[in-house]
Order: structure tokens, then sequence, then C-alpha cells
């Protein structure tokens, strides 16, 4: 996929994992979040015994929130975490259960991304040899990455989409994802109750590889991190009397403190038509993405790319010549990734 492919790092590798497979179940990311919980493992072969316990943990914290993990009706390892959680079985069962039922597909799957596998390997399955799995180079300088607790963010953030698109039913009712700008949220709405799903910074941010929309400069999504991203309307807020939606994920961008609200920076100015194909490059990542944003994108923006294309060029060409805007862009601060 060109999401990984004009940029091969080890962290887009590893974005293509989780933001672009498809997802029958939650134990990619239950398997992702184990492997970021034993970075720091002294051995690089991890047995099926050692993975099972923060994989299972993960999965019974997320049922204790969201009962659908899965796609399928029914699960006989989904029904020994519930047995766990209601204190049913003893942790030692569920260990034993996890190790017996737990990485039957999930650890053969991994790495398939559009029934590919990615160039880059994270692990090597041994669980013929050793019941285990070898971590690999690029797993632990991965961990060694700048990008690495965004990783973590990120996968979180698209573990409760999907797990949310999945109790909403979306195959039959598409979901539609909005954004709280009080409290930077993404939500949706079930009949009158309005449901908060997660950070927004979190959702985005591996769809813009951990940069700066406009300026390609690093982002942090850490509330403590001095490089704290602002979500930032693309076309201004200010035009919303005149803009389709102009809280929808299409106009929501990360952007670094200086281009957003720094001297030179954005503000209420319209960003260039350059940055407006970019606008469009960045969505359609969502809409190769598998469940749930792609399903709130096509439902802003249009079914077909020509569509979405002709979506974005209206709405910048509204802005414009409405508010009379100036338009904008930075000096580029880093490689155009995207």
């Amino acid at each position: 996929m060109e999401f990984y492919q004009c940029d091969p790092t080890r962290e887009n590798y590893w974005r293509g994992i989780i933001l672009f497979g498809k997802n029958v179940a939650s134990y990619k990311f239950a398997l992702a979040h184990a492997l970021y919980d034993l970075r720091h493992s002294q051995s690089e072969l991890l047995s099926l015994e050692e993975l099972a316990q923060p994989f299972s943990e993960h999965l019974c914290r997320h049922l204790l929130d969201a009962p659908k993990q899965i796609t399928t009706n029914s699960s006989r390892y989904i029904d020994a975490c519930n047995a766990f959680n209601q204190s049913e079985i003893s942790r030692e069962t569920l260990i034993n259960t996890t190790v017996r039922l737990g990485f039957n597909n999930v650890i053969d799957a991994f790495h398939n991304v559009n029934s590919a596998e990615i160039a880059t390997r994270f692990f090597i399955d041994e669980r013929k040899t050793a019941k285990s799995i070898r971590l690999t180079d690029d797993f632990f300088h991965l961990a060694e990455t700048q990008q690495f607790s965004n990783l973590i963010a990120e996968t979180d953030a698209r573990w409760r989409l999907v797990e949310h698109a999945w109790a909403s039913g979306v195959s039959r009712n598409l979901l539609d994802v909005a954004y709280d700008a009080e409290t930077s949220e993404l939500y949706s709405r079930q009949q009158t109750r309005r449901v908060t799903i997660t950070s927004c910074r979190n959702s985005l941010n591996g769809y813009q590889k951990g940069r700066c929309f406009y300026c390609y400069r690093p982002i942090g999504v850490d509330s403590g991190n001095t490089d704290l991203c602002d979500v930032d309307h693309f076309i201004p807020w200010s035009s919303r009397q005149n803009i389709e939606n102009i809280d929808g994920i299409w106009n929501l961008v990360l952007a670094c403190q200086p281009c957003n609200r720094g001297q030179g920076g954005k503000f209420a100015q319209l960003p260039s038509l350059d940055l407006l194909r970019r606008l469009h490059k960045r969505n359609e990542y969502f809409i190769n993405s598998h469940l749930p944003l792609r399903e709130t994108l096509i439902r802003q923006t249009g079914k077909t790319e020509a569509t979405r294309r002709e979506f974005l060029n209206t709405q910048w060409n509204t802005a414009l010549h409405t508010a009379l805007f100036h338009t904008w862009q930075p000096e580029v601060c880093g490689d155009p990734l995207f």
C-alpha cells in the first residue's frame, strides 16, 4: 500500500498492520498491546504462556466496557475471558485457555494487510518448535523510536473505534463519528444517548504518520508532551455557517502549535490548494482503512474518490469566496510523508 511504500519505516509498517488490516476479532489489538508490554523482555523468545498474561488482561479489560470483541456469534475463548471477569474461573485457567485457544489465528494473520504480508516482520512464529514467538530486531528498534508512545495510543484508539462499530451494528447502520472541540474526543449518538469513543488526537495521528499535517514536524499526542499537537479545522471554524459539517472528520487535522497558532501560523487563514490536495490524500487513507472512520468519511464526503475530491474543492471554494480568506502555507520542516 502507498501508505507505507512511500515511507517504508518500521513505524509505518506497524501502522499499516494496526490501521489497515481487516478485523473479525480484536485479538490483533490485544496482541499488539501484549508486545508493547513485553518490549523490555530479557529474551527475544517469548513463550505463549508469557504472552498469554498481558494478551488476556487487555482483552478482559476491554470486555468490561465492550462485550462484542468478535464478529461471530460465539467464541470459546471470549467465553473464558468473560468467565474470568465474573470470577468463575481462575487466572491460571484463563492463561491455560489463552495458550490453547487465544492465538490460533492472530499470530498467523498479524502481519497480513490487504491479503498480503508486509515486508517487515516484528516477530517470527516458532510455536511448532518452541511454543513461542521470537521478537525480531525490527520490533526492538521500533520500541526505541520517538513515535513508540504514539503507537500505543493509536492502537488503543483504533481498538475502541472498531469495537464501538461492532456494538453499533455498523454493517447495518453506518456509524457517524463526530468531534467535540471542548474535550477533543470523538463520539457518536445512539438514539438520544451520546457515547464517547476515544481521543481524536489518538485516532488521527497514525494516518498522519505522527507528523504535523501542514509542515511534517514530529508531533505528540500525550497530554504532558511539550510537542502536544492541536486538533485543527482545516477550513477555519469561522466559516461554519457556510460549510457543510465543518466539525466532520474530513475537516480535522493534527497540527503542531507553531503552524496552528505560532508566529506566521495559520490561525483563521485558509490553507492553500496544495494543502487541500494533501487533505484529500489523508482522507483517502481513512477510506482505504476498514471500519469505522471509513464509513464516516464516505457518509460525509461521497461514495467515490472523484465525488470526495469534488466535495473538498466545493467546500474550499465556498470558504474562499464567502469569507474572503487569505490563503496560507507554511515552510516544510520535514520530509513529505503523505
